[in-house]
């Protein structure tokens, strides 16, 4: 981790993660900038409307599934090549408590995320003789901009559904998704790891 301090150890690539060309594209750039990817956590997600499902917007519902579970297997459909030629790779896509369990008035979020978990568990049984691990993780919400793009009622009908009485820090997701994603997690694949403050213990 350290040689990530020096600036030059950092590319960036700007992506539309519902492109599936633009993301072959944005790791044809990677690729030639830094070589292959070994590592990918999907994190890029929306949140969509409050909205009970009889009134859900249907454009809305359709932007909530391009971004937030067809990006992640746009860009699992990506690297995976490559990892498999190389024999190792660490893939972390980051659900949601809400895929376990659904949130009222957040189908389209919450089934996005439940697409997700299955496409983890789909993708580690693609490449199981491989040193390869594919896990998710299913949150407990943590204060992000994501927050700005729903109601307050919303965000205290979460909390109180957290068992520890507060959200999660962004710092105890990271030290997760760190572990997930190093070489110490060369057995686990398939798995969702629930950082959901108690509310789902399976």
């Amino acid at each position: 981790m350290a040689g990530l301090n020096h600036d030059d150890a950092v590319h960036h690539v700007a992506i539309d993660v519902t492109d599936a060309e633009c993301v072959a594209d944005a790791l044809k750039q990677t690729e030639r900038a830094i070589g292959g990817i070994d590592i990918m956590i999907n994190n890029a997600g929306i949140a969509g409307p409050i909205a009970p499902s009889w009134e859900y917007p249907v454009d809305a519902w359709r932007e909530v599934i391009e971004v937030d579970l067809n990006g992640v297997f746009f860009c699992c459909r990506a690297v995976l090549p490559g990892m498999r030629e190389r024999n190792y790779g660490r893939i972390v896509n980051v659900a949601s408590i809400a895929g376990k369990e659904g949130n009222p008035n957040a189908a389209a979020y919450s089934a996005a995320k439940a697409g997700v978990i299955a496409l983890t568990k789909s993708l580690a049984k693609e490449t199981p003789d491989l040193s390869i691990s594919i896990n998710c993780v299913t949150p407990a919400p943590v204060k992000t901009r994501i927050f700005d793009q729903i109601t307050q009622e919303h965000i205290d009908y979460m909390l109180s559904k957290v068992p520890r009485g507060r959200f999660l820090e962004r710092e105890e997701a990271a030290a997760m998704i760190a572990w997930m994603a190093s070489e110490e997690n060369s057995y686990t694949t398939g798995a969702a790891f629930d950082l959901s403050g108690g509310r789902a213990t399976y």
